[in-house]
């Protein structure tokens, strides 16, 4: 069953990004520009700040191994513009850890720049602790979500972009 809920969550998830913006709670035509950069480097930029995030979680574990994508940017010319996202998991040594490293994210992302927007259970069935947070000065947004009761327990997260513009005379690559 875990197998099946992952192939689908990541797809919806997108398309739920991509339809309440970077923020995750701003309208479609809100979402922030995140400045003039080629895909490759915005996804660069992206994985950093995936890479920073890692870094405050002190509890000891692995990361997934993922690469960042990327999507359109709602209601703009999809040659023109374009967004990044980059899905993870963090899975602690230790499952009775996963509340440390959610605790030790909500303390130090607001020392970093970051704004919790939302914090608290989630709708699913589990009721999973979730934490959004905004990087106005990055143009990014971060969705992290507590799955205790997955197996192995983990924290899902998904960093997305604000909408950048690809540099006159070069095309977004679709990765």
């Amino acid at each position: 069953m875990n197998t099946r809920l992952g192939a689908w969550t990541l797809p919806v998830f997108i398309l739920l990004i991509t339809l309440t913006g970077c923020g995750m709670n701003e309208e479609p035509n809100n979402i922030p520009s995140a400045g003039t950069s080629t895909s490759s480097a915005a996804a660069d930029d992206l994985e950093k700040m995936s890479s920073d995030i890692r870094g405050l979680i002190a509890v000891k574990g692995e990361a997934s191994d993922s690469r960042a994508g990327v999507m359109d940017c709602a209601g703009k010319d999809r040659k023109k513009y374009f967004r990044v996202f980059h899905p993870w998991n963090f899975y602690p040594a230790s499952p009775d850890q996963l509340d440390e490293a959610m605790k030790q994210l909500k303390q130090e992302l607001p020392k970093r720049g970051w704004t919790i927007v939302q914090y608290g259970p989630d709708r699913s069935r589990d009721k999973n602790l979730t934490l959004t947070a905004d990087n106005d000065e990055r143009k990014s947004s971060v969705k992290i979500t507590q799955d205790a009761k997955n197996d192995p327990p983990k924290l899902s997260l998904m960093l997305v972009s604000g909408c950048y513009e690809i540099p006159a005379g070069q095309e977004i690559e679709r990765f």
